[in-house]
């Protein structure tokens, strides 16, 4: 039987505490991944090159309408957990409620964090404590004309 990727943030702290001891680098990138496109399956790749641990941290539905608006999420928190788990370059998901993921990064302090090319290194979220531990946040550029926005965009027309 397979093991699930998805995890609490508790039991991502506690191996968090064992890859610490492992020497082991620990990459996290978070975000909404309410339709998975190519681009998406770029930033994990890319992620994924930067240490040795992919945590991907997503929004609960609740958060996804707060931040994309009414009409999203498209699909349901549940089935995106799901479809994240097919991704083999994520060996972990977490899901949160928050708008960010403060607590999370507050909690794992990950070695890199990264974002995708719409985002401005000195606006990410959690930068200040992943740079005082020693890490890093790294942006990886947009392939361009990938965004779930344009895709939705897109069908609507």
């Amino acid at each position: 039987m397979k093991t699930s990727k998805i995890k609490t943030l508790s039991e991502l702290a506690s191996l968090r505490t064992r890859w610490k001891e492992e020497e082991k680098k620990v990459v996290l990138t978070n975000g909404c991944f309410d339709i998975l496109h190519i681009g998406h399956v770029h930033l994990f790749g890319e992620a994924k090159r930067l240490g040795d641990i992919l945590l991907v941290a997503v929004n609960t539905d609740d958060t996804l309408r707060i931040l994309k608006g009414p009409s999203r999420p498209i699909f349901p928190l549940r089935e995106r957990l799901e479809i994240l788990e097919a991704v083999e370059h994520i060996d972990y998901l977490l899901s949160f409620s928050e708008e960010t993921p403060q607590r999370i990064i507050s909690v794992l302090v990950p070695d890199v964090l990264v974002k995708g090319g719409d985002w401005e290194p000195e606006y990410v979220v959690g930068k200040k404590e992943v740079e005082e531990s020693g890490g890093r946040v790294v942006i990886v550029p947009f392939l361009k004309g990938h965004s779930s926005s344009d895709i939705i965009e897109k069908i609507v027309r």
